[in-house]
C-alpha cells in the first residue's frame, strides 16, 4: 500500500474545529476559570496540595519557594515554572487577596508592582487559613483523579471549609470567557451562608442586608449599590471604587491632600507618576509637590498645594482624570459542575453550601466506617477478656499465629478482624484498669456512632455540623470591613477654573485659517495695536475677540457645522505671531469655513431667551435655542440643515426682542421682526427670509432695533454710504423687500458697481476693513462716509484698482 493510501480526506474547519474546541475546553475547564466550590484555579489547588502534601504547614519552618514548584511541576502540573510561582506569588501578596493563602518569607513583590524575588530567594507555607480549605482532605471528603503520568493521585476539588471564591476572589482570562470575582468580608459571606442554610428561598435584598458588598483587601470606597445589586442578581454589574482621602490644612494658609488607601489592583507608582505628570504638565492649577510617604506605617500619598488653591476641585479632577477612582466589573463566572456559568450571588452560596454536604456527608461516612471498626474490635477484646483462660488455653494449644487464630474465629465464634487484635493484645491490657478503658472506649464509640449516624441520617444535623464548624472558623479568622460602601455614585464635576487659570486674552482668526490665543501683556508689549498682529503675507485677521481662558468657543461653518473649542485648548503664540491653522485643533474640513464664533462662559447661566440666527445666502433663516448647542464631543457636530448649493454667511446671537434686516447682492433689503422666526430644533433647515432672484444672493444682515443708527453698504467697486435705519420700515418675513442701493446704468455712465460686497450697521463709530481681490485693503471710518438717502448711488469710499474690486467688508473693533 502505498504512502498516500494511509491518509484520510479532511476539511480544515473540521480539524480546526475540533483542536480549538479541545484547547478551549482545557484553558476554560484547568486553568483560567476558578471552581465553584473551592475558588481555586488548578495551578492554586495543585500548589496547595503539594505544600500539604510536603509538610509545608503553619506549625512548620519555612521552605524554598523552588522546592515548592520543583514538586507542584514534577507531580501534579507539568508546565512552566514561571506560572505556578507566579501563582505562589499571588497568594501571598495580602494586597491582592482579603486572606493570603501561602505565609511568605522574604521578597514578595510590593504594592508599586515590584516583582517578587527569584523563587531560589524566597521561602513560603501554607497560612493558617489554607490549612481551613485543605482540613479533612485525608477523610476522602473530595474525590481525587489520576495525575498527568498516572503516578499519584491529586485532588479534584479542596474541601475548602469557608467559602474562598467570595472570600478570596479571582480573575482570569480563558477562550471566550472571563471571570471577574472581587473579594468579601469572611463574616458577611459565613453570616450569608447561616442564612440561606436556614432559609433557601431568600431574596438578594435580603442577602445584601447581609453581603453588603465587596470588601477589598486595600479598603477605599464603594460607590454604587445598583451595581453591586445587578451584579448579586446577573453576575455582571459596575461599581466605582474610590480612594480614601483626607484634606488637611498645613501651616502657611496652605492645605494638602493625604490619600491612605487606593482602589483594588491599582499600582502605586503609576499612580504617584501620573499624579506627578498633572503637576508638571500644569493640566491643573495648584498641586505644588506629589509624594509618596508610605512605609512602616502603611500607604500614605501627600499632594501638597498651592496657597488658594482649590482642594476640592483639584481633588474632584484627579478622581476623574487618574486611577484615584477607577471602575470595577463584576464577571461572576466558575465551573459549575465541569461547565462555565455566570452566577448570581445566591446561587454562588447555594453551591459551596452543597458541596459543604458533601464534603460533611462523606466525612462522617469515613468516621463511621473507622467508628464502626474501632467498636468491632472492642467489643472482640471486651469478650476476650471476659474468656481470658480459656483463650489463653486455646493460643497455647495452637501450632502457630494463623493456626491460633483460625482457632480463636472457630471455638469462640470471633471475626478474623478480633482474632487479630487479640493475638496483638500487649500483656498489659490484662490488668483491671486497661479493661475498664476497653469497657469505656468501647462505649464512647458507640456513642460516637449513633451521633455519626444521626448526622446522615437528619439534614438538620447535617446543617447544624457545618454551621458549627464555619463559625469556628469565622471566629478565628473574622476581620473588620475594610471598604466602605455609600449607595448612590458621586458625580464629579469638574470646575475649568481647576485646570485653567482664569485669564483675559485675545483670540484672533485669520481669513486664511490661523488661530491664536495671546496674552494681554504680550500685545501690550508689542505696541497695543491691532492692526499690527502678526498674520502670513497675504492675509487679514477677520475675527478678534477679547476673551477668558475660561470660556468655551462655538465655531460655526459655512456648511452648518460646529465645533465647540474651549479657549484655553487654543494654543499661546505671541501678538506679532502668525499662530497655527485651525484645522490643527479642530477637524475642519478643507472645503469648509469658519463664519461665525459664539463665546460662552457658562451653559449652565445663560439666560432662558438667548438664541442663535443662521443666515444663508440663498436667505434661509433659522432662530435655535443656544442651550442646544451644549456638547463635550470634539469632532464636526450639525449646526443647521444646509441646502445644496447654499451655505451659511452669518451666526448671530439673539434675545428673540430685535429686528432682523438682510441685505442682497442686487442692493436689496428687508427688516421683519425677529419673532417671525419661531425657535426651531439644533438641524433644522428654517424659514425663508427673503425672497431673491435666482442671480441675487444676501450679502450682510445685522439685528436692529427702535429705528436708531444707520445700514451702510459698500459696493465691488468702492461705492457707498449710509442711509438711516428709519428709511427701512418693517415688513413681513419672506417678502422681496425695498431697494437700497442705486445702481447706474449706461453707457457713457461711470459705473458705481455690480453688486454689493457687504452691510454693516452702526449706532456709534466703527472701524472697518475693506478687501480687495488683489489682497489690497482699506480702513475706513463709519463717521466719515457720507450720509444719504437709502436708494441712493453712493459715493466713492475707496478706489481700487482698474482691474480689481471689493470682495469683503467687516468690523475691525473691539473693547480692551
Amino acid at each position: 500500500m502505498g504512502m498516500l493510501e494511509q491518509f484520510l480526506p479532511a476539511f480544515l474547519e473540521e480539524v480546526v474545529g475540533d483542536r480549538f474546541g479541545r484547547y478551549s475546553k482545557y484553558i476554560i475547564q484547568d486553568r483560567a476559570i476558578p471552581d465553584v466550590r473551592d475558588g481555586l484555579k488548578p495551578v492554586q489547588r495543585r500548589i496547595l496540595y503539594a505544600m500539604y502534601d510536603a509538610g509545608n504547614t503553619p506549625d512548620k519552618p519555612y521552605r524554598k519557594s523552588a522546592k515548592t514548584v520543583g514538586d507542584v511541576m514534577g507531580n501534579y502540573h507539568p508546565h512552566g515554572d514561571s506560572s505556578i510561582y507566579e501563582g505562589m506569588v499571588r497568594m501571598a501578596q495580602p494586597w491582592k487577596m482579603g486572606h493570603p493563602l501561602i505565609d511568605g518569607h522574604g521578597n514578595w513583590g510590593s504594592q508599586d508592582d515590584d516583582p517578587a524575588a527569584a523563587m531560589r530567594y524566597t521561602e513560603a507555607r501554607l497560612s493558617s487559613i489554607a490549612m481551613e480549605l485543605l482540613r479533612d482532605i485525608d477523610k476522602r471528603t473530595v474525590p481525587f483523579k489520576d495525575n498527568f503520568d498516572n503516578t499519584t493521585k491529586e485532588p479534584v476539588v479542596l474541601p475548602s471549609r469557608y467559602p474562598n471564591l467570595l472570600v478570596n476572589g479571582v480573575s482570569g482570562i480563558s477562550a471566550g470567557f472571563a471571570t471577574e470575582i472581587p473579594p468579601h468580608n469572611l463574616r458577611e459571606v459565613i453570616d450569608a451562608c447561616f442564612a440561606l442554610m436556614a432559609n433557601p428561598s431568600m431574596s438578594i435584598e435580603e442577602l445584601m442586608s447581609i453581603v453588603r458588598g465587596p470588601d477589598f483587601p486595600t479598603g477605599g470606597t464603594i460607590m454604587g449599590a445598583e451595581g453591586i445589586r445587578e451584579a448579586y442578581t446577573t453576575g455582571k454589574g459596575r461599581i466605582y471604587n474610590r480612594s480614601k482621602t483626607e484634606i488637611e490644612d498645613v501651616r502657611g494658609g496652605k492645605q494638602q491632600i493625604v490619600i491612605t488607601e487606593i482602589p483594588y489592583q491599582v499600582v502605586k507608582a503609576r499612580l504617584v507618576t501620573a499624579m506627578e505628570n498633572i503637576r508638571l504638565e500644569k493640566k491643573v492649577e495648584g498641586i505644588a509637590e506629589v509624594r509618596d510617604e508610605s512605609g512602616r506605617n502603611g500607604l500614605r500619598i501627600v499632594i501638597e498645594l498651592k496657597k488658594d488653591a482649590d482642594a476640592q476641585g483639584i481633588l474632584a479632577y484627579l478622581f476623574k482624570k487618574t486611577d484615584l477612582q477607577v471602575t470595577y466589573n463584576f464577571n461572576m463566572v466558575a465551573i459549575v459542575n465541569k461547565a462555565p456559568r455566570q452566577l448570581g450571588l445566591k446561587e454562588m452560596l447555594a453551591a459551596y453550601i452543597d458541596h459543604q454536604k458533601e464534603v460533611v456527608t462523606n466525612r462522617t461516612k469515613f468516621e463511621l466506617e473507622k467508628a464502626e471498626d474501632r467498636a468491632h474490635v472492642l467489643e472482640g477484646l471486651v469478650k476476650a477478656l471476659n474468656l481470658l483462660d480459656e483463650i489463653i488455653a486455646t493460643i497455647k494449644a495452637s501450632k502457630n499465629r494463623q493456626d491460633a487464630q483460625n482457632n480463636l474465629v472457630s471455638k469462640f465464634l470471633f471475626s478474623e478482624r478480633q482474632a487479630d487484635a487479640i493475638l496483638t493484645l500487649q500483656l498489659y491490657r490484662l490488668t483491671n484498669l486497661e479493661i475498664t478503658q476497653l469497657e469505656k472506649e468501647l462505649l464512647e464509640t458507640q456513642k460516637r456512632i449513633a451521633y455519626l449516624r444521626s448526622i446522615l441520617e437528619s439534614e438538620k444535623k447535617l446543617i447544624s455540623v457545618i454551621r458549627e464548624e464555619m463559625l469556628e472558623i469565622r471566629t478565628k479568622f473574622g476581620i473588620d470591613r475594610r471598604s466602605d460602601i455609600r449607595e448612590e455614585v458621586e458625580e464629579l464635576k469638574v470646575n475649568l477654573e481647576v485646570m485653567v487659570q482664569s485669564e483675559d486674552v485675545l483670540l484672533t482668526l485669520s481669513r486664511d485659517g490661523y488661530i491664536k490665543r495671546t496674552s494681554m501683556l504680550s500685545y501690550t508689549r508689542s505696541g497695543g495695536e491691532l492692526d499690527n498682529a502678526g498674520v502670513k503675507d497675504g492675509d487679514v485677521i477677520r475675527h478678534l475677540l477679547s476673551v477668558n481662558t475660561i470660556d468655551t468657543l462655538l465655531l460655526f461653518t459655512k456648511k452648518g457645522q460646529y465645533f465647540v473649542l474651549p479657549v484655553h485648548q487654543v494654543p499661546e503664540f505671541k501678538w506679532k505671531d502668525n499662530g497655527t491653522a485651525v484645522v490643527n485643533i479642530v477637524p475642519l474640513p478643507k472645503d469648509d469655513a469658519i463664519v461665525g464664533i459664539v463665546t460662552i462662559r457658562d451653559f449652565e447661566q445663560i439666560a432662558a431667551n438667548a438664541s442663535l440666527l443662521f443666515v444663508t445666502k440663498r436667505g434661509q433663516v433659522k432662530r435655535t435655542e443656544l442651550k442646544e448647542y451644549k456638547s463635550n464631543r470634539s469632532t464636526a457636530i450639525a449646526a443647521a440643515k444646509v441646502a445644496e448649493g447654499d451655505e451659511i454667511i452669518a451666526v448671530l446671537e439673539s434675545t428673540g426682542t430685535s429686528e432682523l434686516l438682510l441685505v442682497s447682492k442686487q442692493g436689496m433689503a428687508i427688516r421683519f421682526a425677529e419673532s417671525e422666526v419661531n425657535p426651531m430644533g439644533r438641524v433644522a433647515a428654517g424659514v425663508r427670509g427673503m425672497q431673491l432672484k435666482d442671480d441675487d444672493e444676501l450679502i450682510g444682515c445685522a439685528l436692529v432695533a427702535d429705528d436708531e443708527g444707520e445700514v451702510l453698504v459698500l459696493s465691488d467697486l468702492g461705492y457707498g454710504k449710509r442711509s438711516l435705519l428709519a428709511e427701512y420700515p418693517i415688513q413681513g418675513r419672506g417678502g422681496k423687500g425695498i431697494a437700497t442701493f442705486e445702481f447706474k446704468e449706461g453707457k457713457r455712465v461711470k459705473p458705481n458697481g455690480n453688486g454689493l460686497v457687504g452691510a454693516i450697521y452702526c449706532r456709534q463709530e466703527k472701524v472697518l476693513v475693506v478687501l480687495a481681490a488683489s489682497g489690497a485693503s482699506w480702513m475706513l471710518s463709519t463717521d466719515k462716509t457720507p450720509l444719504d438717502e437709502r436708494r441712493s448711488i453712493g459715493k466713492p469710499l475707496v478706489a481700487p484698482e482698474k482691474n480689481d474690486s471689493i470682495v469683503e467688508i467687516y468690523t475691525r473693533s473691539i473693547t480692551i
